[in-house]
Parts: C-alpha cells; sequence; structure tokens
C-alpha cells in the first residue's frame, strides 16, 4: 500500500499534535534512492509498525526542511509528539527500517 503523501501544512499540524510516534519520508520526485526507500517503508508499515508512515516532497517544505535541518534525501524523519527523535539519511534495508521503526 502506497505511503500517504502530507503537504507541509499538514505535516506543520501532525508536528504540533501530541499522537504518539509518526514517520515521515522526505523525498524529490526523481530520486531513484528515495523511491526504493519509500518502497521499503512499504514492506515495513505492512510488516506491522504501529503507528503511521508518510511521505512528503521536500521541494514543497521549504519551513520544515530548515527548521530540521534536512539537507539531503531521502530523510526519514521520526517524530514523538511532534518532536524530532531520530533522524536518518541511510536507509540500509527493511529489516534496518522494521528494528527502528518498532523502538
Amino acid at each position: 500500500m502506497p505511503l500517504q503523501e502530507l503537504n507541509e501544512p499538514q505535516l506543520i499540524e501532525l508536528s504540533q499534535a501530541d499522537i504518539g510516534k509518526a514517520a515521515i519520508l522526505f523525498t524529490t520526485p526523481m530520486c531513484g534512492t528515495c523511491k526504493i526507500a519509500e518502497r521499503m517503508l512499504e514492506i515495513t508499515e505492512v510488516a506491522g509498525v504501529s503507528y503511521p508512515i508518510f511521505k512528503t516532497n521536500i521541494n514543497f517544505t521549504p519551513r520544515l526542511r530548515e527548521q530540521w535541518r534536512i539537507s539531503s534525501v531521502p530523510c526519514l524523519i521520526v517524530l514523538r509528539n511532534g518532536k524530532v527523535i531520530n533522524q536518518e539519511n541511510a536507509i540500509h534495508s527493511v529489516d534496518y527500517l522494521y528494528k527502528l521503526l518498532k523502538e
């Protein structure tokens, strides 16, 4: 199942909500590595991560890109109650992502 795409206003709202954990994959449309990371996250989500995983186009999220100091894609941000608790630029494997997101 494809990851739900959110725009910057939706992500800002998500980052201000007290909802527990959520993950956001920052990508660009022409990035091959981003497409692989997205597919690995789709598999991870189906495998049983208990919180939502979203994606967004970094080109349309300048405020969050600056606030979270995202300098390259793909970039996976994990939030807990609106605070960044993990930022990953190296998306190693499905197993790695599963362990990271099950913590």
